[in-house]
């Protein structure tokens, strides 16, 4: 597939070398090239462009900013540039302010997700929660000593949550649909969860495993 990644930091560049390791198009967009420029150097088969032409070019996009800053990568992005589309919203809400005991504190509340913000302000993307619930080391097939991990996923659209599953299937993961977007609330507060043991402990080897 051609892949249209809005981002610049660490969790857009592991998932752009995830997206190239498994023979996709990639084109990576940003406001600032300069910080992909060693990473660019590492990765000729990656193009880098504005967020704009990154959108207009993925088949599939990827929202991998930090939450804060989602809409307005969306909007310079330009919502014609991705209605339609899968959009994989990587996104967490989480505030400007450090961790209580370990727990990050988000700008939203269990009544209202981010991701329930962005499918209202661009109706026309086709937005599903994943890769929220782990660190960027693990986003690409993981080793775990018990076995793949689960990636909890989220979206009103069943057939964009198929062709981000087939992308998941490839990095590595099982996957658990938890349904449509209202889902969010309880899937974007796994990051919390996750983030705690790193905290507190320094352990960031981790992810989430659904057993039945």
């Amino acid at each position: 597939m051609k892949i249209g990644i809005l981002g610049s930091g660490d969790v857009a560049k592991a998932l752009a070398g995830g997206f190239l390791k498994h023979g996709h198009e990639l084109m990576l967009g940003t406001r600032t090239p300069g910080k992909l420029a060693e990473w660019a150097a590492k990765n000729p088969k990656g193009r880098i462009a504005g967020l704009a032409d990154a959108a207009k070019f993925g088949e599939l996009v990827v929202l991998a900013v930090k939450g804060t800053a989602a809409k307005n990568a969306l909007r310079l992005a330009g919502p014609e540039n991705f209605a339609g589309k899968p959009v994989i919203d990587v996104t967490n809400p989480i505030a400007d302010e450090p961790p209580v005991n370990g727990v990050l504190k988000y700008y939203t509340n269990l009544e209202d997700s981010q991701m329930e913000h962005l499918q209202r302000e661009f109706g026309g993307a086709r937005f599903v929660k994943a890769f929220n619930s782990v660190g960027n080391a693990f986003m690409v097939n993981p080793q775990f000593k018990g076995g793949k991990p689960t990636m909890f996923i989220c979206g009103n659209d069943d057939a964009a949550k198929q062709v981000v599953s087939g992308i998941l299937d490839q990095f590595g993961w099982e996957v658990a649909d938890m349904g449509k977007v209202e889902a969010a609330r309880a899937i974007e507060p796994l990051c919390m969860l996750w983030c705690i043991p790193g905290f507190l402990r320094n352990d960031w080897a981790h992810a989430f495993k659904l057993l039945s």
